[in-house]
């Protein structure tokens, strides 16, 4: 099932603190860029966002899952949390200069 326009116009509202964002639609998913870094995926109008080790930290307890088959695993964003914009933003903020990598966790 394809994600909605509408939830990724959600999301992107939500973050638009967190710096330069945009969505790039991707196989009938998206791609959440901020500051022209792949930092989410939204799948079956889920968010996922790249592991990092500052993102657990930020998280705590974190749910894993992945957005697409044979994908590595992402943290799993609950609809509470992105409904939350100053959560979401501040999660963003912090691990900005760190989603370069997936592999930081």
């Amino acid at each position: 099932m394809a994600s909605k326009q509408s939830t990724i116009d959600f999301i992107l509202e939500q973050v638009e603190e967190a710096g330069v964002v945009s969505a790039r639609k991707m196989f009938g998913e998206y791609a959440i860029y901020c500051n022209e870094k792949v930092v989410a995926l939204v799948c079956d109008d889920e968010l996922f966002v790249k592991p990092t080790s500052a993102g657990k930290a930020f998280i705590g307890d974190v749910m894993e899952g992945c957005p697409y088959p044979g994908a590595k695993p992402y943290f799993l964003i609950s609809g509470d949390q992105w409904e939350d914009s100053e959560w979401l933003s501040a999660y963003s903020d912090r691990n900005d200069h760190r989603f370069q990598s997936a592999s930081d966790h």
